[in-house]
């Protein structure tokens, strides 16, 4: 008789203590928000949505508004708050967590500006991680433009040996095209005796959580990588140019969701819904729409192009005319409302 498979206690370490300077702001860059919420809670949405048990969140700079955010959300988060006073590199940060995840047998390690990463791949990525029994699973994707990213070194088995980073990379090893995602999967005991002998022999002088890979490999543990496309969902958040990036890859993941229920969208690359709304079958949703603040919308209504919706019921059949601005108001069914209208009740 075979012994049932246990199920190992996972805890996620989120990375949210940097400064995020390239984004030029006084607001720390994890509460940036994109999607009608900061990026670090869609980051926790998905780890939530997994088998991780546990999740620290590392914080250091604007720490207090970077907690408040955390704790004063709709659905307060779940999760152990840990402080890197000093920000001495993300190996460092990581060694922060280590009493946090006392009781975790493997460790998620991800960083709070990648607000793209789906649930679904972070499972995904558990489940490969158990089946190899690796002490470690890095995810790595492949980009056209490399540049700033990590570096995979890999060996002729395809194990990962070293990650190299832009700065410290040779010219050769610059070339290469795929690149370290950032999301990492580790036993948590190799973890953290790993983290103790990483030093700060690098252009940055910080512990790099990087060298976990070499390590592994001198102790003769294989390093298995968790190849994902499209590149796009592991997308890290510096600029303002990739925050709209990201707030687009999400307006178009939820527009693809409404249409596949049953609406139709003119332009739905211009047109704005909050996850909190619902929209009835065979509705007709033209360019520029904007229906948020959890609107209830009826069936085979007709939104106009330029609509602004926000906390509105509209009844069914309903015909909102273009560039109409609505604000706590109810629409009766079959109701015309004229192009232009301005009400806020």
């Amino acid at each position: 008789m075979s012994t049932p498979k246990s199920t190992p206690n996972i805890s996620a370490v989120i990375l949210a203590a940097g400064k995020g300077t390239r984004m030029k702001s006084d607001q720390a860059k994890v509460l940036h928000e994109l999607f009608f919420k900061p990026m670090l809670h869609h980051v926790l949405d998905s780890v939530a949505a997994t088998d991780i048990g546990q999740i620290a969140v590392i914080v250091g700079h604007q720490r207090k508004q970077v907690l408040a955010s955390l704790q004063e959300a709709p659905t307060p988060y779940n999760f152990t708050p840990v402080v890197q006073e000093e920000q001495l590199g993300t190996g460092h940060a990581v060694l922060c967590a280590e009493s946090a995840c006392a009781s975790a047998d493997l460790v998620m390690i991800l960083c709070g500006d990648t607000p793209l990463i789906r649930p679904e791949t972070l499972q995904a990525m558990i489940d490969r991680h158990q089946e190899s029994k690796s002490v470690l699973t890095l995810m790595t994707t492949v980009l056209d433009d490399p540049f700033g990213y990590g570096r995979i070194i890999t060996d002729e088995e395809d194990g990962v040996v070293a990650i190299v980073e832009q700065k410290d990379a040779s010219a050769e090893q610059r070339a290469f095209q795929e690149v370290n995602a950032g999301i990492y999967l580790v036993d948590a005991d190799f973890l953290f005796s790993a983290l103790q002998q990483v030093g700060t022999d690098n252009s940055q002088g910080e512990v790099y959580l990087t060298d976990i890979v070499s390590i592994a490999t001198k102790q003769g543990h294989r390093v298995e990588k968790f190849v994902h496309t499209p590149a796009i969902d592991v997308l890290g958040v510096n600029s303002r140019v990739e925050l709209a990036q990201a707030h687009h890859e999400l307006q178009m993941r939820h527009n693809r969701e409404v249409m596949l229920s049953g609406v139709t969208m003119y332009c739905p690359e211009s047109i704005l819904i909050s996850p909190d709304c619902q929209i009835g079958q065979d509705c007709v949703v033209q360019a520029g729409a904007h229906i948020t603040g959890g609107s209830i919308i009826g069936k085979e209504v007709q939104l106009a192009s330029g609509v602004v919706l926000h906390n509105c019921q509209i009844g069914d059949n309903a015909v909102i005319g273009a560039n109409s601005v609505l604000q706590n108001c109810i629409i009766e069914d079959g109701a015309v409302v004229p192009p232009l209208t301005l009400r806020m009740e």
